[in-house]
């Protein structure tokens, strides 16, 4: 465990009425405790659990890579305001790490890509090819082997998007074998079932007035699962 609570203050919202500080579970959530090495946010689409990864991510002073900067039809002044609001308690100090985006990591796998025009070696680092010749779910495997073998805190938004079901049970495997370890901590966003079935795991449903933790069991998602097979 790298860090163990992180807070809400209400009391530093610059506002109650635009996104996110109108999400009624940010208006009522005042703490979260983490007591797992591995961390789900689970919830509709919508809910804040996104959001709230990235701010948690940018709080810890982690690189969020964000690819090409496009121009906004209608900007929020607020979207980007929530880290301001939160407390992170480090257990023995802040640690390095790093932010996973399917839909951004097209672009790092690319400029990777270019890095290793002038410099092949650092492909080694990420299993010795190059990442644009694998599939994305392969290229996805590929980077989480690497990266997560190191002490760190890494967040995941929604990984199952770039996985087939049997690539997500490579990474289940994998969140069981490095969490055991004890030397990284994961965030994640997920509608995964399959992942966030994790044995050392606690779950944070987003789907109520304020966050809360639910058994795996009792999620949704694991119940329309279990409705469908049956």
């Amino acid at each position: 465990m790298h860090i163990n609570k992180i807070s809400i203050n209400q009391n530093r919202f610059p506002t109650n009425t635009a996104y996110p500080f109108n999400l009624p579970i940010f208006q009522n959530t005042k703490a979260l405790d983490l007591t797992m090495p591995v961390t789900f946010f689970i919830g509709e689409n919508g809910a804040g659990k996104s959001t709230l990864l990235k701010s948690i991510c940018s709080k810890c002073r982690i690189h969020i890579w964000e690819g090409v900067p496009r121009v906004r039809y209608e900007l929020n002044q607020f979207e980007n305001k929530l880290p301001n609001a939160l407390d992170i308690q480090w257990v023995n100090g802040s640690v390095p790490g790093s932010f996973f985006s399917p839909e951004l990591f097209r672009n790092f796998s690319q400029l990777l890509d270019e890095w290793a025009v002038n410099s092949p070696g650092i492909l080694e680092y990420f299993g010795g090819e190059s990442l644009m010749t694998k599939s994305h779910g392969q290229s996805t495997m590929a980077y989480f082997k690497s990266m997560y073998q190191k002490k760190g805190l890494y967040f995941l938004d929604e990984p199952e998007a770039a996985l087939s079901p049997k690539t997500q049970l490579d990474l289940l495997g994998l969140l069981n074998d490095i969490s055991a370890k004890g030397d990284a901590q994961f965030i994640i966003s997920t509608h995964s079932p399959i992942i966030m079935s994790c044995q050392e795991a606690e779950i944070f449903s987003f789907d109520n007035h304020l966050i809360e933790r639910i058994a795996f069991k009792e999620t949704p998602h694991y119940k329309v699962y279990k409705e469908f097979f049956t």
